[in-house]
């Protein structure tokens, strides 16, 4: 329905509802008269350049440029980006500065990774935590080695059974470097070959084809937002 205040937009009536090309008022009409669009389900309006709308089609609509939508229901084809795929993360005050606040994602990644980083000097050899045997998968294990203060040509010369990482310098040089180590976590320990399905056909979480009770997705397994107002919504 047209607005006052705002100039309002109208489909070609020649095409009828179920086509055609949208118009501004020149040829159909000012925002001001008081004449009905030819769909009464359609309410749009432009204000400060900007076109509102809540609107049904039937059909295809082509879009050139950017379209933001807080609730899209329906088939998109095209590049598509939604701020709610982002996960899990924490938002605290910044304690170094008043009035402003720090905000941080997980990491992201097809396994469940974990990782232990530190220090090593003088010594060639990292143990890892205790807890790892059994619980990660030993070949996924990857080092990475940053040295401190010279040159010491930093080698991994292996991994002893998922137990101790043994480093060496090729130059002969003492080591002192740190080092992070990452490794993709069993989903269940009892049952190593359970993977991620990293890519699964569905329309929600609810379709994932492996163990759901080993997840907990933020958005749809608990807080549940209303993609509008941010409000929470009951499950």
């Amino acid at each position: 329905m047209p607005h006052g205040g705002c100039q309002g937009l109208y489909p070609d009536p020649e095409a009828g509802c179920g086509g055609g090309v949208w118009q501004q008022d020149k040829t159909f009409g000012r925002a001001d008269e008081k004449e009905d669009d030819c769909c009464n389900d359609i309410s749009c309006h432009l204000k400060n350049g900007l076109f509102e709308a809540d609107l049904e089609v039937e059909g295809n609509t082509e879009c050139a440029g950017t379209t933001t939508c807080p609730t899209f229901i329906g088939n998109l084809q095209g590049n598509a980006t939604s701020a709610k795929s982002i996960g899990g993360a924490f938002d605290i005050p910044n304690l170094k500065k008043p009035g402003w606040r720090v905000r941080h994602v997980i990491p992201e990644g097809p396994e469940a990774g974990i990782y232990v980083r530190g220090k090593l000097k003088d010594s060639n050899k990292i143990v890892l935590p205790e807890y790892w045997d059994g619980f990660v998968d030993p070949e996924s294990i990857t080092v990475t080695l940053t040295q401190i203060g010279y040159s010491q040509d930093l080698i991994v010369e292996g991994v002893e059974w998922g137990k101790v990482v043994k480093v060496k310098s090729g130059n002969g040089a003492n080591i002192n470097c740190y080092y992070e180590i990452w490794a993709a976590r069993h989903l269940d320990p009892l049952n190593p070959d359970e993977k991620l399905h990293v890519e699964y056909e569905g329309t929600s979480p609810n379709d994932y084809p492996g163990d759901k009770t080993r997840f907990l997705v933020g958005g749809w397994d608990y807080d549940r937002r209303d993609p509008v107002t941010g409000e929470r919504v009951q499950s």
